[in-house]
């Protein structure tokens, strides 16, 4: 009986042999000039062909999304992402804010807006040490706080992170977005001037109006430089500010630069609780009886030049800061806790000064 052979794999080299053998053999149709690989190399050369082309693919998906990574980040330094902040970290007193009174019924519409469509604009705000200081959106973050109270949702707030500051972008980015929105009226734009000034933001009220308001026409930014004076002047008495026309603020801001700035305070101090159009007859009829000098007409009508003295800090606090024409000096002294009994001896000591 014969033995039967024991069969052995064989090894790689000799696979490859036959491989190369198969490539080289003829073909057996005589019109076949070239000769085809066989198909376990055509299957290995696709299978090479793929992983290349697969390898190829993920490299430029890497470098895309690498690509938007840092594009990402640097929209998010410069304040281009809105962030989700908690209402809790947001101070909405900030910086001053420019509207005085509120809208209810603009409001009403707001909220309501808020709660069947939520926030489209985000709000804006500044790094302040822990928290965020409130640059524009203060009456969508006050929408929120309100529905905040009864709904959990609006307990966070979407918010677009400047470095602003606290100096003048803030202010210009509060004045362009409100301006956009809802113009102030005219009392407002000049006060939220003299405010800035006020805390040392801008040298004066008048380069506060020429960053805040660089946009506007020269005439507008002069309108807004006499509200202004009419703010520093009477701001703390008028009890409807905003009611006053641009007509009617013009005309007080003109009696004011001739010195009828006492006679005015006289007409509203102690008149009570007043609506707008009573306020406005104690002005006119004040305004009527003005005994101050009448305007030099050799100087063509034009308004009397004021200039600004230097900011003079106080000892223990406070500032006095003082305003002169052709033929007034006028002095504000802001301290606290200034007794009525120390500006007596305080206007007492000024008109020695004349004697």
């Amino acid at each position: 009986m014969a033995k039967r052979r024991r069969l052995t794999a064989p090894d790689t080299s000799e696979l490859e042999q036959l491989e190369a053998g198969f490539a080289a053999k003829p073909s057996i149709s005589p019109f076949e000039t070239k000769s085809s690989p066989p198909p376990i190399a055509q299957v290995a050369g696709e299978a090479a062909a793929l992983n290349g082309m697969a390898g190829v693919t993920d490299r430029l998906a890497l470098a895309q999304d690498q690509g938007d990574a840092a594009r990402w980040r640097d929209a998010q330094d410069a304040g281009l992402v809105a962030e989700m902040l908690s209402l809790d970290q947001i101070d909405a007193d900030f910086i001053r804010r420019d509207r005085m009174v509120e809208d209810v019924e603009a409001m009403d519409e707001l909220l309501e807006s808020l709660r069947v469509h939520g926030l489209r604009t985000p709000i804006e705000v500044t790094r302040e040490g822990e928290g965020f200081g409130l640059i524009s959106g203060f009456r969508r973050l006050e929408a929120f706080r309100k529905l905040a109270e009864t709904d959990p949702r609006f307990a966070e707030i979407p918010a677009f992170i400047r470095e602003a500051g606290s100096g003048q972008d803030a202010y210009v980015s509060m004045v362009e977005e409100n301006e956009l929105r809802a113009n102030l009226s005219p009392y407002e734009r000049g006060r939220i001037a003299v405010l800035a000034a006020g805390q040392g933001v801008f040298a004066s009220t008048e380069a506060a109006v020429d960053v805040l308001f660089a946009a506007a026409s020269k005439a507008k930014r002069s309108k807004v430089r006499s509200f202004a004076v009419v703010h520093e002047a009477l701001g703390d008495l008028l009890q409807h500010p905003v009611a006053l026309s641009e007509k009617a603020g013009l005309k007080i801001a003109s009696a004011l630069r001739e010195g009828a700035q006492a006679k005015l305070r006289q007409a509203l101090a102690g008149a009570g609780a007043l609506d707008a159009k009573t306020e406005w007859g104690l002005l006119e009829a004040a305004l009527k009886t003005d005994s101050a000098p009448g305007k030099d007409k050799a100087r063509g009508g034009r308004p009397q030049q004021v200039q600004r003295l230097t900011l003079v800090p106080l000892p223990g606090g406070g500032d006095v800061l003082g305003e002169v024409s052709a033929r007034e000096l006028r002095l504000r002294i802001r301290r606290k806790d200034l007794s009525k009994d120390e500006a007596k001896i305080i206007v007492e000591q000024i008109a020695r000064y004349f004697t």
